[in-house]
């Protein structure tokens, strides 16, 4: 383990080394992949101690794995890079990004009212709109880019118990001002979990803005290479007790896999270098295709037309992040032709490869959004979302404007 005492660390190191904890037994360089669902205990002792919680005793990999609780650790110490005192946090790993995110919202909001940004991930759209309401759990959604609206629909539902907000919104790109929120929440009893996939702990770590819980879809930049999905939460050590988030998991059976674990270890330790690199490149990106002629507008908080971008740059640390989303003069049909034109470029769902992904969210990651809900967000039929790999920044914008003939 790293005293940090003695020197602070940047990110970078930071990401490289996060998550030890102790020497391995046998001195192994990389953390060992623990494949085993389940552990031998020395005798009946520690088997029943374990299961009450008196030591530190594994018991079965559903409950917890030491590759598993690497992941954890590391997660944890880039969420809370700048958090002094940090010890009270707590990283969990999930078996996907849906699986942090739903285990999340029904531990905290059960019983009562949630609400949500309009421009969501769309699979956490229709959770909240189709399947939370069997739960117990009702939800509104608003531009919380708009304190206003927000502050108004605080009063509208005193019965609030969560605010959830993605850092860059899922794919209008738009910034809510997450620590605004958090005080405004806060005074109306509500907690706040703020879905950090896009920018990632490289670019905006919410807890330090007074956010309560941070999930994220490590399956995106956290993994980096496309080869796994997961998810996670990091909140304080005191709310998993309270909300009793172990148990949930633990019943609901989300927890990653150590093999997956394994890989996203791996993938954190060039998590600084990549980010970088994807947001360089969609800078560029973006000012290229803000300046064809093809192009109607682009939505990326780097550039000077985005809305929020002077609040972008007040929240966000080494860039703008690797996501950009546009639409084209010509509306759907020209970007269905774009993406089907596109060579370099990989048409895919997705984000954070190391590659360029492009798709169409309203036939595709967000057509499962209710219509009329997707529309108001603005995610509109002719909106195209890019994110943007770490291939040369010109060999990408070429790519686009073949494409765009």
């Amino acid at each position: 383990m790293i005293d940090l005492a003695k020197r602070k660390l940047s990110f970078n190191s930071i990401s490289v080394h996060a998550g030890k904890k102790r020497k391995d037994q046998y001195g192994s360089h990389l953390p060992p992949i623990y494949q085993t669902s389940t552990f031998v205990f020395d005798d009946v002792e520690q088997g029943s101690l374990a299961f009450a919680g008196e030591n530190e005793a594994h018991i079965y990999s559903r409950l917890g794995n030491p590759t598993v609780e690497y992941l954890e650790r590391a997660i944890c110490e880039l969420e809370t890079y700048g958090i002094l005192g940090a010890d009270i946090y707590q990283g969990m790993a999930f078996g996907s990004g849906m699986a942090a995110i739903t285990t999340g919202i029904i531990s905290v909001a059960t019983g009562g009212h949630v609400i949500a940004q309009d421009a969501l991930y769309g699979c956490t759209s229709q959770f909240l709109f189709e399947e939370a309401p069997k739960m117990g759990i009702s939800t509104s959604f608003v531009d919380t880019s708009d304190i206003f609206l927000l502050e108004m629909e605080l009063k509208k539902y005193p019965e609030t118990k969560l605010v959830y907000i993605e850092s860059i919104a899922n794919p209008t790109m738009a910034i809510s001002d997450i620590e605004a929120i958090s005080e405004l929440a806060h005074d109306h009893g509500a907690l706040v979990l703020v879905d950090n996939t896009f920018a990632s702990p490289y670019h905006i770590q919410p807890l330090t803005l007074g956010a309560d819980i941070v999930a994220h879809s490590t399956t995106k930049y956290l993994g980096g290479h496309g080869s796994v999905i997961g998810g996670a939460l990091v909140l304080k050590k005191e709310m998993v007790e309270d909300c009793h988030l172990n148990t949930y998991r633990k019943n609901l059976g989300g927890i990653s896999g150590p093999m997956d674990a394994w890989l996203l270890v791996n993938g954190l330790k060039t998590l600084a270098l990549r980010m970088r690199q994807h947001s360089e490149n969609a800078m560029k990106v973006a000012q290229s295709l803000e300046s064809h002629h093809s192009v109607k507008k682009v939505w990326y908080p780097g550039l000077e037309s985005h809305p929020q971008h002077d609040l972008a740059s007040q929240i966000m640390s080494n860039g703008f992040g690797g996501v950009l989303s546009f639409e084209l003069k010509g509306g759907f049909k020209a970007g269905k032709e774009l993406m089907n034109k596109v060579e370099l470029c990989t048409l895919a769902v997705s984000l954070g490869t190391v590659d360029t992904l492009i798709q169409h969210p309203a036939s595709m990651t967000h057509s499962v959004m209710n219509e009329e809900l997707r529309l108001k967000a603005g995610i509109t039929d002719g909106l195209v979302r890019l994110a943007v790999g770490i291939e040369d920044a010109e060999d990408i914008i070429y790519d686009l404007q073949q494409a765009l003939g």
